[in-house]
């Protein structure tokens, strides 16, 4: 699944090339919204929500997706066609005034809805980490007191929880907790410091859009993960195995690692 920093990418990089441009035709794919018709609105920004995307218009309307595992967005140049493989999983086509096409594939995820009213596919999500939804409180003390009110539930649970903090996923949520030496098992409640956890995700969010797309934890060219994928592998920090639960094993129903040494 996408996770916050892929999206925030995502969104940068479509809003830099179609904000401004004319709808001219849409072809959206959706039994709820295939009487959808965008032509002759305008495209006026891209932006990210946790690992939600929002494409707005003109004439108010919003284009909401979620990419999971499945979902891509792809700009194609004039009279470049989907391969004829790929054409039963497009959900949406907009086609540009300057001949390109914004195609949406494979999209589990698809609404088209009032911009006012986004807040029903997007309202119940926590504070963004990487700070787009920020409107004078610091998202990281929203978010911090969000994932302390979890309680008894397990801190790895507490950080993937999109309604407590938008924008982790399976991969950067062990891994940070690697780093800060917290057992994924812990109760979310007595996990001190959440606050210096999430101030350091946000960071690594923010680096990542800008100069890592490859989420390498490490800085080294292999391995680029510290525990995430490495089941069974010695621990880069102390020669312990990594221990690994499956998701069907797991509380939160994520495949989840971790070292039992330095996260005891």
């Amino acid at each position: 699944m996408a996770e916050g920093d892929s999206v925030a990418r995502i969104a940068a990089r479509l809003d830099a090339a179609t904000a401004g441009s004319l709808i001219v035709h849409s072809d959206v794919r959706h039994p709820r919204f295939a009487t959808a018709d965008l032509a002759g609105q305008r495209i006026l920004e891209w932006r990210a929500r946790g690992k939600h995307l929002l494409s707005r218009t003109d004439a108010g309307l919003t284009v909401h997706s979620h990419l999971r595992m499945t979902g891509s967005w792809s700009v194609l140049r004039p009279h470049k066609r989907l391969p004829a493989r790929v054409m039963p999983d497009l959900r949406i086509a907009l086609r540009l005034d300057d001949g390109r096409t914004l195609v949406g594939v494979a999209l589990p995820v698809l609404t088209v809805l009032r911009t006012r009213d986004e807040h029903t596919v997007v309202g119940h999500l926590g504070p963004d980490l990487l700070g787009t939804d920020t409107t004078g409180i610091d998202s990281i003390t929203v978010a911090a007191k969000r994932v302390a009110a979890a309680g008894d539930e397990t801190i790895v649970a507490a950080l993937l929880d999109q309604r407590r903090v938008a924008g982790l996923g399976n991969m950067w949520a062990q891994e940070l907790l690697f780093l800060h030496r917290v057992n994924p098992w812990q109760a979310a409640g007595t996990v001190d410091d959440v606050e210096v956890v999430l101030t350091d995700a946000r960071r690594r969010l923010e680096h990542a859009v800008r100069a890592n797309p490859a989420q390498n934890t490490t800085g080294m060219p292999r391995p680029r993960h510290w525990v995430y994928g490495r089941a069974r592998r010695p621990c880069l920090r102390c020669g312990t195995p990594i221990a690994f639960r499956p998701a069907e094993h797991t509380p939160h129903g994520r495949e989840t690692w971790w070292c039992p040494v330095c996260q005891a």
